[in-house]
């Protein structure tokens, strides 16, 4: 009997390509979604952390709204509050999932606010946000959440 050695086949760059796309595409959404939340989540858990001393506002919040934010249209105290308060409320319900597209919305009003009457210079970190934000909101909070677990629950 003979043998036939063949040539190994290399690849063409369009078959390379075409092979990382579809490694890509696998990656599944509920990993995606999970990394979004949880990313986009500690960015404004942490910014909650520095306006707070304990449970509750800080002086330094209150300064800073007072001095660098100055939000037209409402009290600076009222926004101190209610921008702590938003800080920590809504990336807990982001991590766990839990009326995700919601506190995504509500992130995202916050990330416009900051953007145009605070630091408007920082678009392309509040981009960055908002890209997150619109994809929790358009394509949900994934597999891996309190959302999923209900609407399967409620069939």
């Amino acid at each position: 009997m003979s043998q036939t050695l063949t040539a190994p086949v290399t690849p063409t760059p369009a078959a390379l390509v075409k092979r990382a796309i579809a490694w890509m595409e696998a990656i599944p959404y509920w990993f995606v979604a999970l990394l979004t939340r949880v990313a986009i989540a500690g960015v404004f858990w942490q910014s909650g952390q520095t306006k707070v001393d304990g449970f509750r506002l800080s002086e330094s919040a209150i300064e800073l709204f007072r001095s660098e934010y100055r939000l037209p249209l409402i009290d600076l105290g009222v926004a101190a509050y209610a921008a702590a308060i938003a800080e920590h409320l809504f990336p807990v319900l982001l991590v766990i999932g839990l009326a995700t597209r919601f506190s995504a919305l509500a992130l995202l009003g916050m990330t416009l606010v900051i953007e145009i009457f605070v630091y408007p210079d920082a678009w392309p970190t509040h981009g960055t946000w908002a890209a997150c934000f619109l994809l929790l909101m358009t394509r949900g909070p994934g597999a891996l959440s309190l959302d999923h677990l209900i609407a399967q629950r409620r069939g």
